[in-house]
């Protein structure tokens, strides 16, 4: 039997968790579950009275019908680790050879079932400066949620840090968390901080028409292989003047004026970065945003597998938000991305918006996520 699992960088997908790492695996699988966690974008804490109280239509977004596709978990024995960035827990991929009875049970398929290995095509793996690449497209023919898309998948533990599909533009990850952001930050650019190959990017310019997107990732190599199979090189054509990518350290990125909101998606070797664990790191981002401006992070969880075993995801995630929390105090919101509470979550800052009228200037495959924000609890 030959299966491979994958993870994604800053997705764990559940309910809508995307980034897990790929595992190529040879042994029996369980039916236990996968996980993915998702990237989060960080954003301004301090808004005027005045900022708050603005309304919710500054920015138009074009209606999707797409819902969320629940992802689920099962776990392997791994053979063969791949890496990648963190979207959670392995998603699988499995040959003929492993089906059993569970598999011809009547019963609608989630991203936490197994993936046919004749399904899965590896068109491209190579090593960069900083990443182990690897793009996979999973055929549309194969019985998944994933079915027609491609995945970038970073790092040893092989976690999917970009996701694509051919005919549609929500992608049922974390991913359209971010796209949920606009409507809630005054007029002006947003930095996607993490860029990897453009999936954010993608729904926020066909979104909302108005945005302009700067993006900033340390691997060139990463945006090479965008622009070679995720419709990057397409993108920044059509959108040249809304679309700005730099290759850099994402940390130090700034413009005239500041952000109006920054989505964070930072992650090295499967785990979030430790400069997200140092207030100072976020007193720095709050400084970059406008009045009013937003931070919307991926800050992964339990599901989130690193290299280095010592950098715990759980541990890692509560300490990028103690660290949040000692900048934006109570104006501090979490979402998480599943059932369970190791699951991925993201994070928001800023007063909470009007919760009815966020949704009623979002497209329901998107408003559904606007009631899932909490108040951080430490």
């Amino acid at each position: 039997m030959l299966m491979f699992l994958f993870r994604g960088a800053s997705m764990c997908m559940k309910r809508h968790r995307c980034p897990y790492p790929f595992v190529l695996m040879s042994s029996p699988y369980n039916k236990s579950s996968l996980r993915c966690h998702l990237p989060l974008r960080a954003i301004n804490q301090k808004e005027s009275e005045e900022t708050e109280q603005m309304p919710l239509t500054a920015l138009q977004i074009r209606p999707f019908t797409p819902f969320p596709i629940q992802i689920s978990h099962h776990t392997y024995r791994t053979i063969i680790k791949l890496s990648s960035k963190t979207l959670s827990k392995p998603l699988q991929i499995k040959s003929k050879s492993q089906e059993t009875h569970h598999d011809f049970t009547p019963q609608t398929r989630t991203q936490e079932d197994g993936i046919p290995i004749e399904d899965v095509k590896i068109i491209a793996k190579f090593k960069s400066r900083h990443n182990y690449i690897r793009v996979l497209e999973i055929s549309r023919k194969a019985d998944h949620p994933f079915a027609g898309s491609r995945l970038l998948l970073l790092d040893a533990p092989g976690n999917i840090h970009s996701i694509s599909f051919l005919f549609k533009s929500l992608t049922n990850t974390y991913f359209d968390v971010f796209a949920a952001l606009p409507p809630i930050i005054p007029p002006g650019p947003i930095a996607i901080l993490g860029f990897g190959a453009g999936s954010a990017a993608r729904l926020l310019l066909e979104l909302y028409p108005g945005v302009v997107v700067h993006g900033w990732e340390l691997d060139s190599s990463v945006i090479d292989v965008g622009r070679e199979y995720f419709g990057l090189k397409k993108l920044e054509k059509q959108y040249p003047d809304r679309l700005f990518i730099y290759v850099g350290n994402a940390l130090s990125a700034k413009v005239k004026d500041g952000f109006s909101g920054i989505l964070v998606d930072l992650f090295c070797k499967g785990s979030l970065i430790p400069e997200l664990q140092d207030p100072n790191t976020w007193e720095k981002l709050r400084k970059s945003l406008r009045k009013g401006g937003r931070i919307m992070v991926n800050v992964g969880g339990s599901c989130v597998e690193a290299e280095d075993k010592r950098r715990d995801g759980k541990v890692v995630m509560e300490d990028t938000l103690k660290a949040m929390h000692q900048v934006f105090g109570d104006r501090l919101f979490v979402l998480n991305l599943g059932n369970r509470k190791d699951d991925s979550s993201l994070a928001l800052t800023g007063k909470l918006p009007d919760l009815d009228a966020w949704k009623k200037v979002l497209p329901r495959s998107l408003s559904c996520y606007v009631d899932m924000w909490r108040p951080l609890s430490l």
